[in-house]
């Protein structure tokens, strides 16, 4: 793990609230502006449906862009909260899929607002769901 995406991790193991915490997301790869993460598919955040739940896919997808945000600042003091998250589910994540992958990354960043992009990807690529948001220093 390098120095940036440890800075984040460990913000994020502080700051966040357990519910977060809980889904033990795993940073992968971090630089300025762009976090990609994993996320263990496992019958905690799976429905009755079979699939991975909409309401895990968005906290990770909000989770991500806190990543992003907190790599734009070198994970110091950061302070931002979300404006906006609109998400799109494109396909059903099945329970037996393993780990899914996250990009977040941002698209513009602004002197208050950040707008970015988070896309879910199954293990062969293809995304499964796509967010925009925007985010706001405080």
């Amino acid at each position: 793990m390098t120095g940036l995406e440890a800075a984040i991790a460990e913000r994020i193991a502080e700051g966040a609230s357990d519910f977060v915490n809980d889904l033990g997301l795993r940073i992968i790869a971090a630089t300025p502006g762009r976090v990609r993460f994993d996320l263990d598919v496992t019958p905690r955040v799976v429905h009755g449906g079979g699939v991975l739940c909409g309401q895990a896919i968005m906290a990770c997808m909000d989770t991500g862009m806190v990543f992003v945000m907190l790599s734009l600042n070198g994970a110091e003091d950061a302070h931002f909260t979300t404006v906006q998250l609109q998400t799109s589910f494109e396909r059903g994540v099945p329970a037996d899929i393993g780990t899914v992958s996250f990009d977040a990354r941002a698209t513009k960043t602004g002197r208050t607002l950040v707008f970015g992009e988070i896309d879910l990807l199954l293990p062969d690529g293809t995304r499964a769901a796509h967010a925009t948001t925007t985010n706001m220093w405080l």
